[in-house]
């Protein structure tokens, strides 16, 4: 089967664009939602039929103009565009394949946070290195080390994450992204093919092809021993190992989440057994 990545995007995309959005008024009547065809085409300045080709796959090569205008077209943000060319064949692919190795600079860096939670994972969402309070945050990574599955797979996630329905259809979309940046790598591969067999929640999200990295954002959680957090994640990217990514969460001075922290970081510092 040939795979057509690129018109199942296109389409995907269109369907999420009212005209009201792009100053065309709601004639007729329409049978789906979105934008049609032809005011896509109309709007990106190509031919109807040409447009429709590049949706069912039988016109593969467009030009980097042409998905630029295609992209202003469906009002696409920074993430979506560069999906758009990537599966376009417009834009670099990774060369290197995920790796499981931390460089130990960056280990330690992750380890002298003792109040903040930090992780580092791949683009397969593989949790490569983790301090001691994200271990004490994430239940010792009980389920999996995999936040991909974590999320999808663990029934515990739906209490653990306060906002759960936000956090898969994040999750996703991150994951799209990635998948988008390297697609044939095989850890990649091979998570998608997990997921996509054992949970239809995460194969019907997969199939509304939303692509967007992971921003500044906030995250609430309900955890077992400290109860409840709500945390600001940011997320950079690892430049010395392309495809890894840090996060690292932190909670506002005084506030109850930062009580919370500190407890947590205590439980983390003290043997199991020790615990009372």
């Amino acid at each position: 089967m040939v795979d057509n990545e690129l018109g199942r995007y296109l389409v995907s995309r269109r369907a999420q664009v009212t005209p009201d959005a792009v100053g065309l008024p709601p004639t007729g009547r329409r049978r789906v939602p979105g934008l049609r065809r032809e005011e896509v085409a109309l709007l990106a300045g190509v031919s109807v039929d040409y447009y429709v080709r590049l949706e069912q796959g039988r016109e593969r090569s467009p030009s980097a103009q042409v998905v630029d205008a295609l992209a202003s077209a469906l009002r696409l943000d920074e993430d979506a565009r560069l999906h758009l060319f990537r599966v376009a064949g417009l834009a670099p692919r990774a060369r290197t394949a995920v790796t499981q190795r931390v460089e130990q600079s960056l280990q330690d860096l992750v380890a002298a946070w003792p109040e903040n939670p930090a992780v580092v994972y791949n683009r397969a969402y593989d949790v490569l290195a983790s301090n001691a309070i994200a271990d004490a945050l994430f239940h010792s990574w009980s389920s999996t080390r995999n936040l991909l599955h974590l999320v999808f797979t663990d029934p515990a996630a739906r209490t653990f994450y306060r906002d759960w329905d936000e956090v898969a259809r994040g999750s996703v979309a991150a994951f799209r992204l990635s998948h988008g940046e390297a697609p044939d790598d095989p850890r990649v591969r091979q998570v998608l093919a997990e997921l996509l067999e054992v949970s239809p929640e995460f194969a019907r999200r997969w199939a509304d092809h939303d692509a967007r990295g992971k921003t500044l954002l906030r995250k609430r959680f309900s955890h077992r021993d400290v109860g409840e957090l709500t945390l600001t994640m940011q997320t950079f990217d690892v430049r010395a190992s392309p495809g890894q990514e840090l996060v690292v969460y932190s909670a506002g001075p005084g506030s109850g989440s930062a009580a919370a922290l500190r407890l947590l970081g205590s439980l983390a510092a003290t043997p199991a057994g020790d615990r009372s």
